[in-house]
């Protein structure tokens, strides 16, 4: 393990290689790499939801940053009407958009980086293996006021440039109980709302992946690799309104509008529209599902992504919600319906 003094020194040596992939380089968490830098501009800070979303309004407009290890998802807009939970709480502004599980909210810092265009303000929280889960980045606009008033309020007392972190779990890969197949199809179809899926799932000892491998057509269809470079590339040409989930264990966020400009660059496929930033490691991705859940208001038509591992690296659906265009939805649902059929080789069961 470097030391905190190791650790400053290799971040002057590489002032512009990302944090996550200098912590990798380290072999050391990045939110051990920030605790190193504690008192020399940054703070911990109480890594509460409840303590932290409700101020982060004052900021005025921020970009939300949520990530895994294969997709980047970063949104630009205001924090507002956050509503709390013990076990989840949500976000549910016009523009940021978060599903919040609190327990893995662990450790908090207050983040001051001197850059070549001015120090850049964040707040970051790691899960226990030190992990990002959500970051928030002041903008040129932002409310510096108010960044100097929260990290006041929230900031704690404790100078340890040290962090003890927790073993990373493993992944769960597909879990199955072949044994309730039937019951996952039949109440599978009897479904009205996309949130009664994992309650469905946990009650039969099946975990998504495990349901996707084994429920079959017309509920779940494996694509080929390329499905999810496909489906960008088709809307971005439609025009049309989707819903991009990007996730980890402590935090959801979700993009709900067009998809405009796709910029690939080696491994990466990436959105760099103006308020909306998608970074996808398409090489990561190996398995990828074409989901059909039924609800209320119609079919809810999924592309979903996963890696080698079993975890889930994002989903994309249609966009739905009270003011859904049917007229895109028919779109979306055509383009998903032509997108190809994975090598049956390939398909693990």
């Amino acid at each position: 393990m470097p030391s905190p003094d190791h650790i400053r020194t290799a971040r002057l040596e590489n002032p512009k290689l990302r944090e996550r992939d200098l912590a990798a380089q380290l072999g050391i968490s990045e939110a051990e790499l920030q605790a190193a830098h504690v008192g020399l501009g940054v703070t911990r800070i109480i890594a509460d939801p409840d303590r932290i979303m409700p101020r982060l309004g004052a900021l005025g407009e921020v970009m939300a940053l949520t990530r895994n290890a294969s997709a980047v998802h970063e949104k630009v807009g205001r924090y507002d009407n956050y509503q709390g939970g013990t076990h989840a709480a949500m976000v549910l502004a016009a523009d940021i958009d978060l599903r919040i599980f609190p327990q893995h909210w662990v450790h908090g810092f207050a983040v001051t980086r001197e850059t070549p265009e001015g120090p850049r303000h964040s707040l970051q929280i790691f899960d226990s293996a030190g992990d990002a889960v959500h970051k928030v980045f002041l903008r040129e606009g932002s409310d510096a006021a108010a960044w100097q008033a929260l990290v006041a309020e929230l900031g704690t007392a404790d100078a340890e440039q040290t962090l003890k972190t927790e073993a990373r779990p493993a992944a769960e890969g597909p879990r199955a109980e072949l044994a309730k197949l039937g019951i996952l199809r039949s109440e599978w179809a009897r479904m009205t709302d996309t949130h009664q899926f994992m309650r469905l799932t946990a009650k039969l000892k099946f975990n998504r992946l495990g349901a996707y491998r084994h429920a079959g057509p017309p509920f779940a269809r494996p694509l080929g690799l390329s499905a999810v470079d496909a489906v960008l590339t088709e809307v971005a040409a439609a025009g049309i309104a989707v819903m991009i989930f990007v996730g980890n264990r402590g935090c959801i966020q979700i993009h709900s509008g067009p998809v405009m400009t796709l910029q690939p660059m080696g491994p990466w496929q990436n959105v760099m529209d103006p308020r909306f930033n998608l970074h996808l490691r398409t090489d990561h991705i190996a398995e990828v599902w074409l989901v059909n859940k039924p609800t209320k208001r119609g079919d809810a038509i999924s592309v979903e992504a996963f890696d080698a591992e079993g975890r889930q690296i994002l989903q994309i659906f249609g966009q739905r919600g009270e003011k859904t265009d049917m007229a895109e939805l028919a779109l979306w649902n055509a383009i998903t319906a032509r997108l190809p059929d994975a090598d049956p080789v390939l398909v693990q069961v």
